[in-house]
């Protein structure tokens, strides 16, 4: 077997539908990544850099560098193995290549190196990673909860009300309570108006679930940004609170009203992700009836 390992800034059409097909077969045994039979690939693998594992013309592995970093500039990296052609030094190889690759600017992130995803914190992903000395850095957890079970009262601070997004009017608003909740976020810190305009063009997108906590004034305190994926599971996308209103029970309120409209939706179930060192976040979710489903990992130096 002789693998030649290829770099690619952008996919051409018969190298995209190829690794779909490699990350579908993945999806078959491992349960991830999330992405759809055909369309375009999942977002977080869209841009650069693309690295292609073949065997002949057979392509058995597949690595993302997205080099333009997280909010904090740690470049991430993920990879993929054919199911069938692992455990012969595939994924080592990959490794070994994208951790070469990785080269922010910031001489101290550099030296770190990429943080690379686990998205089921597979034991053959821990493995590989201790081979290159990385250790878990990250825990990103995912929870579900089943819709058919009763939903308690959305109860509101006093001088509140829940109204919907109006796109175009509420984006720098959201924005803004988003950059303030989620400074310390790698992600979803890092959110822009031009990235909240990307997703109203998404075919899931619907202002209708998307849900805004307002003061008297009609200043805006918080957001519920629901999601309903193709299979018809709903989603808590993300639930951001203005620091300054936080404690009086408005994140759990903003999360109830959106879980009521996705059960009204007829949503069978619904999953959202949260960090796993987030202590005070998971208490709540429990509470609300989800259970933890699976963990993420990222590994880094």
């Amino acid at each position: 077997m002789t693998i030649t390992l290829d770099w690619r800034d952008e996919l051409a059409e018969d190298d995209a539908d190829q690794v779909r097909a490699l990350l579908l077969a993945a999806r078959a045994v491992d349960g991830r990544p999330e992405l759809t039979e055909d369309g375009p690939l999942p977002g977080e693998l869209r841009g650069p850099r693309h690295l292609l594992a073949r065997d002949a013309s057979e392509l058995v592995g597949y690595a993302h560098l997205d080099v333009a970093g997280d909010a904090f500039g740690r470049q991430v990296g993920e990879l993929y193995v054919r199911p069938g052609r692992r455990r012969r030094g595939i994924g080592r190889a990959m490794l070994t290549e994208l951790i070469d690759a990785a080269a922010p600017a910031d001489a101290d992130v550099a030296a770190a190196g990429p943080r690379i995803w686990s998205h089921t914190d597979h034991p053959g992903a821990a493995a590989l990673a201790g081979r290159f000395g990385l250790r878990r850095v990250r825990e990103l957890v995912r929870m579900r909860r089943d819709l058919g079970h009763a939903l308690p009262e959305v109860r509101l601070p006093a001088g509140t009300r829940v109204r919907t997004f109006v796109p175009g009017e509420d984006d720098d608003a959201v924005i803004d309570i988003n950059r303030r909740a989620f400074a310390w976020h790698p992600e979803q810190g890092a959110l822009t108006v031009a990235d909240l305009a990307a997703a109203r063009r998404e075919p899931w997108f619907d202002p209708a679930g998307f849900f805004l906590a307002v003061g008297d004034d009609d200043r805006v305190l918080g957001f519920h940004w629901t999601k309903i994926h193709p299979d018809g599971v709903g989603e808590v996308y993300v639930v951001g609170v203005d620091p300054d209103a936080h404690g009086g029970g408005l994140g759990t309120a903003l999360t109830l009203a959106g879980l009521h409209h996705l059960r009204a939706r007829g949503v069978p179930s619904v999953l959202l992700y949260v960090e796993g060192d987030n202590a005070a976040a998971l208490a709540v979710y429990a509470k609300l009836g989800f259970q933890r489903w699976d963990v993420g990992v990222q590994y880094a130096r």
